[in-house]
């Protein structure tokens, strides 16, 4: 199942425009999974596509496609989904460690 598209904060747009002139992207974003699941995107970004209700991707010359509200990082820069992405690599260093109250009877 795939989440509600998020809008991008608009100052991501002036980093894809950047990434969109080199001829090589590396993006690294979550993939539609049932569980938090990371895939990598390599290649020439050709353009951001506007699918409607499904959201704002880049588009690849090698047809991958990439939701914008699901980029980690592009070319080591974090994206809009890199907060998300830092809270699970936090979540073992919260007093809870995966139990719903911090104490333990």
């Amino acid at each position: 199942m795939k989440p509600k598209y998020m809008p991008v904060d608009p100052g991501y747009f002036e980093l894809f425009e950047q990434e969109m002139e080199k001829n090589d992207a590396r993006v690294i974003y979550f993939a539609f999974a049932s569980e938090p699941e990371l895939e990598e995107s390599r290649g020439k970004i050709i353009e951001v596509d506007d699918k409607g209700q499904e959201g704002l991707f880049l588009l690849f010359e090698n047809g991958d496609e990439v939701r914008l509200d699901r980029i980690i990082v592009i070319n080591g820069i974090p994206g809009p989904a890199y907060d998300e992405y830092d809270s699970y690599a936090l979540a073992p260093l919260t007093c809870q460690a995966g139990y719903d109250d911090c104490f333990m009877e």
